[in-house]
């Protein structure tokens, strides 16, 4: 894959705009992106093996870092796992490398996929649309942040459900209209 990462970073935070915040798919992005405290990181990874010394790096980075400064990680991954089973297969070597590091309870990796699906959904469900980005992409947060957020949206298991439903309602032409408008998004 040819792709400059200016254009991965362009494409990924229109994403975040237009479907994550702007369907609110997640109440709690909106926040971190006003504050401009989302670390955008294109990994040149083409095997995964690269790719788990990024993981492990951008991980060591965020705790690092002031909060204040970058609240989240998203490490966007162009070049390697492009097969969702082969990426869905890595998020558990991720979860082990979390542990070694010791850093499980501090961190939170959550996985967003092109081809994202379900387990137990059809191949064509729009919902798995909740958990699809333009690009691979594993997502650090920090677990103080999920804590406070939980705390400002009690209601936070509703989060899925209505996500189905906000999915289900656009259905699979507004999710591509939508895309397209992420890619036209970042062409400017």
């Amino acid at each position: 894959m040819t792709t400059s990462s200016p254009r991965v970073i362009a494409e990924t935070r229109a994403w975040l705009v237009r479907a994550v915040i702007g369907l609110n798919l997640c109440p709690f992005a909106r926040a971190v992106h006003a504050r401009n405290q989302v670390r955008y990181v294109v990994s040149r990874a083409t095997e995964s093996e690269t790719l788990l010394t990024e993981l492990c790096d951008e991980m060591q980075l965020l705790v690092a870092t002031d909060p204040d400064r970058v609240d989240t990680t998203l490490l966007i991954h162009p070049r390697v796992l492009q097969d969702f089973l082969d990426f869905n297969d890595f998020l558990g070597v991720a979860d082990v490398a979390l542990k070694k590091a010791g850093l499980e309870g501090v961190l939170q990796i959550a996985s967003f996929h092109p081809r994202y699906q379900f387990s137990g959904s059809p191949a064509d469900d729009v919902t798995h649309a909740t958990n699809r980005s333009p690009y691979p992409t594993l997502h650090l947060l920090r677990e103080q942040s999920i804590d406070r957020a939980v705390t400002a949206f009690p209601q936070a298991e509703a989060i899925y459900e209505a996500n189905k439903c906000t999915l289900q309602a656009l259905g699979p032409d507004g999710w591509a209209s939508l895309q397209a408008l992420c890619k036209a998004d970042a062409d400017e």
